[in-house]
C-alpha cells in the first residue's frame, strides 16, 4: 500500500525563480528567504519520498481562457519547462509517475470529483520554483512528480471547502494503490500579496501566520474560510491559498468521509516553519508537515 508521509506548503514566486538561475541567491536582498529553505533541502534528501504529488496553479502557459480546468491531473511520462515569455527555466525536465497518476484520476473521479486528465502540457513556475527552493539545482530531481493543477486564476474558482474534500479523496486514492511508495504532497502559491490595481503590493503578515497556525491546528475549520476573505486579506491573488488546503486534507490526522470535525490520526509533527517578506513585493510561506 502506497502512503502519503509528509506535506509540503511553498509560495512559488517567479522571481525566486529568477533569482537562482542568475546566481542571486546570495545577494543581501534574496539570501535571508534562501536561509529559510537550508533546513528544508537537507530535510528533503533525508526524507526524500518515492513520488511527489505537488498541487500548484498555472499561469496561463499550458492552459490559457480557451481551457480552463478547476483541477487538471498530469498522467504524462515527463514535462518540460515552460517558456514563460523569457525562455524555459534552465532546471530538468520533470520526470512523472504515468501509473500512480491513472490510479489517482480513477479513484477520485470516482469520489465524484470531476478531474481534466492531461497527457501532454509543460510546466510553468508554479511547479519548478518549489521543487528548486527544495532541491537546489540538481542535475534531475529527485523523485517522479505528478502535477496536479487547480484554477485560481480564472473565476469561479474553487472554495477551500472543495479543496479540503479533495484532498481527502487524494489521500484515499494512494492508499489504494498496490506499490508500496512514500508519497509526499506539496501545496504550493499564495502568501498575501498582490499583483494589479490600488492594492498592488498588499501583503498582511498577521493575516498569513493566522493561517499558517490554523493550517496546522485547524484545517476543517480553516476550510470553511469564504473565497472573498482570501481576496480581502491576503490580496487577490492570495486565493492561491486553497492549494494548500488540498495538501492539508490528505494528511493522517484528516478522517475522510467523517462528520466535521470528526478526530482522525494523530496530528501532525511540525518540521519546519518559515516566513519571511517581502519576495518580489510577495510574502513567502513555507511548512513541512509529517505523518506521524
Amino acid at each position: 500500500m502506497a502512503k502519503i508521509t509528509a506535506s509540503v506548503y511553498t509560495s512559488h514566486v517567479p522571481a525566486i525563480g529568477a533569482a537562482l538561475d542568475q546566481g542571486k541567491d546570495q545577494e543581501p536582498y534574496w539570501q535571508p528567504l534562501f536561509k529559510g529553505y537550508k533546513f528544508s533541502q537537507q530535510w528533503l534528501k533525508d526524507n526524500t519520498p518515492d513520488v511527489i504529488f505537488l498541487v500548484y496553479n498555472d499561469h496561463a502557459t499550458a492552459f490559457s481562457l480557451d481551457m480552463i480546468p478547476t483541477f487538471a491531473i498530469g498522467t504524462a511520462a515527463e514535462y518540460a519547462p515552460a517558456d514563460e515569455g523569457w525562455g524555459p527555466r534552465p532546471v530538468p525536465t520533470v520526470i512523472g509517475h504515468p501509473e500512480l497518476a491513472a490510479h489517482i484520476a480513477h479513484s477520485v473521479i470516482q469520489d465524484d470529483f470531476d478531474l481534466t486528465i492531461v497527457n501532454k502540457m509543460a510546466v510553468d513556475h508554479g511547479l519548478t520554483v518549489p521543487l528548486s527552493l527544495m532541491c537546489g539545482q540538481p542535475d534531475a530531481w529527485p523523485c517522479p512528480v505528478i502535477p496536479f493543477a487547480v484554477n485560481v486564476v480564472q473565476y469561479p474558482v474553487p472554495s477551500g471547502r472543495r479543496c479540503f474534500m479533495l484532498g481527502q479523496a487524494i489521500r484515499k486514492a494512494v492508499e489504494s494503490y498496490d506499490q508500496p511508495l512514500k508519497v509526499q504532497i506539496w501545496g504550493t502559491g499564495g502568501m498575501s500579496h498582490q499583483l494589479q490595481g490600488p492594492r498592488a503590493g498588499l501583503i498582511n503578515k498577521a493575516w498569513d501566520n493566522a493561517f499558517l497556525d490554523r493550517l496546522i491546528a485547524d484545517p476543517e475549520g480553516l476550510s470553511q474560510v469564504p473565497h472573498i476573505d482570501y481576496v480581502r486579506e491576503a490580496g487577490s491573488e492570495g486565493i492561491e491559498l486553497v492549494m494548500w488546503l488540498i495538501a492539508r486534507g490528505a494528511m493522517a490526522d484528516v478522517n475522510p468521509g467523517a462528520a466535521p470535525g470528526a478526530a482522525g490520526g494523530p496530528a501532525p509533527k511540525v518540521a519546519h516553519r518559515f516566513y519571511h517578506v517581502p519576495a518580489s513585493n510577495t510574502a513567502v510561506g513555507h511548512l513541512i508537515l509529517e505523518n506521524t
